[in-house]
């Protein structure tokens, strides 16, 4: 080979990859699905539990009190009993974050223009002590999401991990 033809051969760095037939989306294998998946009874949490019930309908106040505080309307400590030090810790950042990027109106004693308001909650059990909720939060026009997950310790529900989004 000369040195001439040496330089005018191009070397790929990869293997083409094929294009596939579905752009744009995800695509899914079938082909081995017979039928859907169905967890085990015995991974659903008894619904007549009392706890339940308790969650379900505490879960959107806990939710509305973290984006007042996460916005800095209100103080972090009002939920010091229900988060894990991690989540707790997160929330009072975030406060403090907003309240030093937030110039305040002087005639106005808030911080967020808008007021958060929870607009939906949905709760997934993992088991009788373990759950995580999905909240919807509507910001004026605007939506966003909130995750929780909450544990059953020392006899009430502690939010453990929280997700804003």
């Amino acid at each position: 080979m000369s040195e001439k033809s040496s330089y005018l051969r191009v070397v790929p760095l990869r293997q083409p990859v094929p294009v596939a037939t579905v752009q744009g989306t995800l695509a899914l294998d079938l082909e081995g699905a017979s039928e859907p998946y169905e967890p085990p009874l015995s991974a659903v949490p008894d619904p007549t539990r009392p706890g339940c019930h308790e969650l379900e309908s505490w879960a959107p106040r806990f939710a509305q009190a973290a984006v007042e505080i996460a916005g800095g309307d209100r103080p972090v400590s009002q939920l010091l009993r229900w988060t894990s030090p991690e989540v707790y810790e997160d929330l009072g950042r975030r406060a403090q974050v907003v309240r030093s990027a937030v110039l305040r109106d002087s005639t106005s004693a808030r911080v967020q223009q808008v007021r958060p308001l929870v607009e939906s909650a949905h709760t997934c059990w993992l088991d009788e002590r373990v759950a995580e909720v999905s909240v919807r939060v509507r910001y004026g026009r605007r939506s966003r999401a909130l995750a929780i997950r909450f544990e059953q310790r020392s006899g009430r529900w502690v939010a453990v991990a929280m997700e804003f989004a």
